[in-house]
């Protein structure tokens, strides 16, 4: 057994928000669980298929398409299926896992944390996102950790930027 969890993939990337609100943050990665492509560039559709928006047990669709190649390849849309299996209120933390995909993942388990800067929940947060994934075919350890930083750096700057101008 200790051969397979050394095969595991760990990771953890943190993201500032400078002028949002840790609580809203939080409230607003828990309901938008079903409305991922707001925040995340490569994301393109996000859709409820089972369960109650922003409850344990919601699962949603993730598509992203990938244009066609110079070489001729076809464009196609990779995809994933998620579902919502945690959500710590007074940790301000959700977990999901991925049940289904096209893109060679295999066991994928992902957190998401908001923390308070000040510690008192004035403006400014961090959002840590952590994960542990069987390898995925197709990509390196790093490449992978490279696409949760990115991804997770520009879905701060978003986040940061809409609600400071909603506030």
């Amino acid at each position: 057994m200790a051969a397979q969890e050394e095969s595991k993939w760990e990771g953890k990337a943190t993201a500032e928000l400078k002028g949002a609100k840790a609580q809203k943050v939080w409230e607003t990665l828990l309901q938008d669980f079903s409305a991922v492509h707001k925040w995340l560039p490569a994301v393109d559709t996000c859709d409820l298929v089972e369960g109650a928006k922003g409850e344990v047990g919601a699962v949603r669709y993730v598509g992203s398409t990938v244009p066609a190649s110079e070489e001729g390849g076809e464009a196609k849309v990779n995809w994933c299926k998620e579902r919502l299996v945690k959500a710590d209120h007074g940790g301000r933390s959700l977990s999901y896992q991925v049940l289904d995909n096209n893109v060679g993942m295999k066991e994928y388990v992902a957190t998401l944390t908001v923390l308070s800067s000040d510690g008192g929940g004035e403006l400014g947060c961090q959002i840590e996102w952590s994960y542990v994934s069987d390898p995925i075919v197709g990509m390196t350890r790093e490449g992978f950790s490279g696409y949760i930083s990115f991804s997770l750096q520009a879905m701060a700057e978003k986040m940061d930027k809409e609600l400071q101008s909603a506030a």
